[in-house]
């Protein structure tokens, strides 16, 4: 350790992580570049071999040209995503289309709370559940 000074470890580490955040930023520009619905498969296709052939001017290119619209793809696929966990939760927790059922359990306790303490007959009862659950 004694060859190697502070300040050259230090060094290595800002290439090192700078080197990986261009790895996140490249994966996310080819990710946005096949999300994208606004270009064809060719202009698809030269922005790849752009990013690809020229990786630091493709991708620095690709950010400066497209970066507003990768943006707004995010917050789009974002919401996306979202409304469909909400619907999946709602449908899931059975809240969607049955707050009746939830009523119908309610009313069916009072009807039979009534039959216990011999306010309703049977045939009362039957027919007042018959009637709720239709």
């Amino acid at each position: 350790m004694d060859d190697y000074p502070l300040l050259n470890l230090f060094w290595t580490m800002l290439i090192f992580f700078v080197w990986i955040m261009w790895f996140f930023l490249l994966f996310r520009i080819i990710t946005d570049i096949f999300r994208s619905d606004d270009m064809g498969g060719w202009g698809k296709a030269a922005w790849i071999v752009g990013v690809i052939l020229l990786p630091f001017a493709g991708v620095l290119a690709y950010v400066i040209v497209r970066g507003r619209g990768m943006s707004r793809r995010d917050v789009a696929q974002a919401k996306r995503t979202d409304a469909a966990m909400k619907d999946y939760i709602r449908e899931a927790a059975g809240t969607d289309n049955r707050p009746t059922v939830t009523w119908s359990a309610d009313e069916l306790g009072k009807l039979a709370d009534l039959r216990a303490n011999g306010a309703l007959s049977e045939e009362e009862f039957q027919a007042a559940k018959a009637k709720l659950l239709a």
